[in-house]
């Protein structure tokens, strides 16, 4: 048995009796089928408008309840010569908003400039100093992107100003609206049908309807915001994203263009890249510094002045990645160090000197580790306050959970899976107490175990190159559309640690005679776990491997289970040792007999006596038994998922024919005849006449002495004249060789079926079977 490392929820199950009979005529495979039905794409149009993005499905901008307003105003103010601030965000979506609002306004004509607050002195969002020094430098309109909701303070200390305040935000709304001139922000337009745009994608809007037709340039960097900003791609965002993407392979922005060197990007652009290379470049900037530096890089006309950008932005990220991994070690210390992390619901963890800039990483960091809710801050020791971010799993909306305790912050805001607070450094024991208390009455036990939602089960035979192609057309994928997950069923028949440390596992799968690849980035400590013989189930997503022009379908390996206990064999192989998993920390080596394997023996600790029942994670036999009943016992004793049969048989009594019967008989009644045996002279002869090893004939004679059926007088046997009548069975040599012929048998020269087979039985039952069960004859 092998527990999954995450929860398998297999989402088909609740809709496995679907026939699907409004979409079985279209021409796609079963599998594609499925997915799109578990997608809630169930009719014919709807499967069209997903598989085939199309900027026609898009709403209209002016469904915004006050975008018109907002127009006038901005066109007021290049009317009059007024200046316009656009008011961003540090992030990737701030930071492809901004540029999109900036580009917008320029072509419409208005004298503008941008501004984002810096993350470490003023925060995220509208603040008063900020509002302050841009009513001095002469602004009388401010358009926020992505930001501005929850900001009614500032917005009426703007108004106080004299400056009228324009909102593009996308994040939760709160209690009160702030007094903006408008605010266009899907969940305050009640016209308005897609609720889920990013930030980008609300600028976006505002732009087209401002400039009067459907920039398609800014799509690039719509779909750079969208994609970082991890809202779902699905409706407005998948269009938008879908054709950002196929923009972004000919974008002709100098700044992406470097951007895109730079992270090795080259001709068709996914949704990985941005997420994995360009997103996380982009977010380094506000991370570490001010985060004008990539609205620059992103508005540059200049090729060698974005050379320069790109170069100074890949340095602030690799600096980005190893504060992360340091203050990432701290925090894991610092909750080691509080012994109690199993027992809280929600992380907390504070510290002096720690960059705010990267606390979210690093709270997602934490998540992963334990899969806890958890909040990382930075206190400032001089005006004693704590700032940081939160991340969360899926049972626990942080944003709602939070705002129930909104006495305890300065300021807080977010979504259901990630936040940024500001609160007094006393408040952060009263805000952990809080909150765990919370998360113990919602959460429970599977809650903390990683999710892993599974779309269908796929036999490997339906798994080729074509049915890959088309689950490609789901793409892009991300929030509310990910990457499917495959349930499949195998045996693993090859098992090999890869990489540099031997962290990750390559696997050859086989079912019903197809065989596949497979290969699993981060679970080479399964290695020790699999044996090569037990069924396994995967979670799995599908990929073309391509090598040497060969193209083939391989399955990508994200989680293992294995539902029964399993065998590992090792019979007769001396380097067992070297497949003792480093991994397990609860053992247990037994052996049989006295010294026969000393060496090996004091190498693992092995113990002969077993003193109680137990469970074990791993149970290693290292010889045979003398019975199959000593084998018996001891499986009813030690209770283990892996059990591991390292017979070595050094001594094997199995060749040693025992003889029958007739054998005996003959040798007997010759004896009788001649009266005498002279084993030194005659041995040697018999067993030339007959065939038989000395071994046998010295074996047959001392049976005979044993039942008294001969004595001794010299050199010579000689017959007694009218012993008692016994059985062969009578002696307990006989015996003995008998059952050792059984053992070895049942546990040596067995295949693997019969092995396991037995073992099996023993575990159930704790009976020993029939002596033709046990030969599978």
């Amino acid at each position: 048995m092998l527990a999954s490392q995450s929860n398998w929820i297999f989402t088909y199950k609740d809709d496995e009796n679907a026939r699907y009979s409004d979409i079985e005529n279209l021409p796609y495979s079963t599998i594609v089928k499925q997915l799109l039905w578990q997608r809630g794409l169930k009719s014919e149009k709807e499967i069209h408008d997903f598989l085939q993005p199309n900027l026609e499905n898009l709403h209209d901008p002016s469904l915004f309840s006050t975008i018109e307003s907002a127009v006038n105003r901005v066109e007021k103010a290049i009317e009059l010569g007024e200046s316009i601030l656009v008011y961003g965000d540090y992030d990737a979506d701030g930071v492809t908003s901004t540029t999109v609002m900036v580009e917008a306004l320029r072509e419409k004509g208005a004298m503008c400039d941008y501004y984002i607050p810096n993350r470490f002195t003023e925060g995220y969002g509208p603040n008063k100093a900020a509002f302050q020094e841009i009513h001095r430098q002469g602004f009388q309109l401010i358009i926020t992107v992505d930001n501005g909701i929850a900001g009614t303070e500032e917005i009426a200390y703007a108004n106080e100003l004299g400056m009228d305040v324009i909102i593009t935000d996308h994040h939760e709304v709160q209690e009160e609206l702030p007094d903006a001139l408008a605010i266009i922000h899907p969940k305050c337009a009640e016209d308005y049908p897609f609720k889920e745009l990013a930030g980008v994608g609300v600028a976006f809007k505002f732009a087209t309807q401002l400039l009067g037709y459907f920039p398609k340039k800014f799509l690039d960097l719509v779909a750079i915001g969208t994609i970082a900003d991890l809202v779902p791609l699905v409706g407005e965002n998948r269009v938008l994203v879908s054709y950002g993407l196929k923009e972004m392979a000919t974008t002709e922005r100098i700044g992406l263009q470097a951007l895109k060197k730079q992270c090795s990007i080259d001709g068709q652009v996914t949704e990985e890249d941005i997420g994995f290379r360009i997103g996380p470049r982009l977010n380094a900037v506000g991370r570490l510094q001010d985060a004008n530096i990539a609205v620059d890089l992103l508005l540059a006309t200049d090729q060698e002045e974005a050379e320069e950008l790109v170069q100074y932005v890949q340095e602030l990220n690799k600096e980005r990645q190893k504060i992360v991994a340091n203050i990432a070690e701290e925090a894991i210390e610092l909750l080691e160090q509080s012994g109690n992390t199993e027992e809280m619901d929600v992380l907390v963890v504070a510290k002096e000197g720690w960059n705010q800039g990267v606390l979210g990483i690093v709270a997602s960091r934490l998540v992963q580790t334990y899969h806890r809710p958890a909040i990382v801050l930075a206190i400032d020791p001089e005006l004693e306050t704590a700032k940081g971010s939160a991340r969360s799993i899926e049972g626990f909306d942080l944003f709602k959970n939070g705002m129930e305790h909104k006495d305890l912050f300065t300021h807080f805001g977010g979504h259901a899976q990630a936040a940024g607070m500001t609160l007094p450094r006393k408040n952060i024991e009263p805000l952990r107490k809080a909150l765990d208390q919370q998360a113990k009455t919602i959460l429970t036990e599977e809650d903390f175990k990683p999710q892993l939602k599974i779309d269908a089960t796929i036999p490997l035979k339906d798994i080729d190159i074509a049915v890959i192609k088309e689950l490609e057309q789901l793409a892009p994928f991300g929030m509310n559309n990910p990457k499917p997950n495959l349930h499949i069923e195998a045996t693993p028949i090859e098992l090999r640690q890869i990489g540099a440390t031997k962290n990750h596992l390559k696997v050859k799968l086989e079912q019903a005679g197809t065989v596949m690849d497979g290969i699993g980035f981060g679970l080479g400590a399964f290695f020790h776990q699999l044996s090569k013989e037990s069924k396994l189930e995967a979670v799995v997503e599908l990929q073309i491997n391509e090598w040497n022009g060969i193209r083939k379908p391989q399955v990508f390996l994200k989680d293992l289970a294995v539902s029964e206990w399993q065998l590992f064999d090792y019979r007769g192989q001396q380097s067992w040792l070297k497949h003792i998993d480093p991994t397990c920390s609860d053992q247990y080596f037994v052996y049989f007999k006295e010294n026969l394997y000393q060496d090996v023996i004091d190498a693992v600790e092995a113990r002969q006596v077993i003193e109680e029942k137990k469970t074990v994670n791993a149970l290693y036999l290292l010889d045979l038994p003398n019975t199959l009943e000593e084998l018996t016992f001891l499986l009813q004793k030690v209770e283990s998922s892996r059990i591991y049969a390292c017979f070595q048989a050094r001594e094997s009594s199995y060749f040693t024919t025992l003889p029958t019967r007739e054998e005996f008989k003959w040798l007997y009644q010759l004896i009788l005849q001649r009266q005498f045996f002279d084993y030194k002279v005659d041995a040697p002869k018999l067993a030339s006449y007959k065939g038989w090893k000395l071994e046998k004939i010295k074996f047959m004679f001392q049976v005979f002495h044993e039942l008294n059926f001969v004595t001794r007088e010299g050199g010579r046997i000689i017959p007694k004249q009218s012993p008692e009548k016994k059985d062969l069975t009578a002696s307990s040599l006989y015996q003995s060789l008998q059952e050792q012929r059984k053992v070895e048998e049942t546990l040596y020269l067995s295949s693997y079926p019969q092995l396991k087979a037995w073992i099996d039985q023993q575990l159930n039952t704790g009976a020993v079977p029939e002596e033709e069960m046990v030969y599978g004859l």
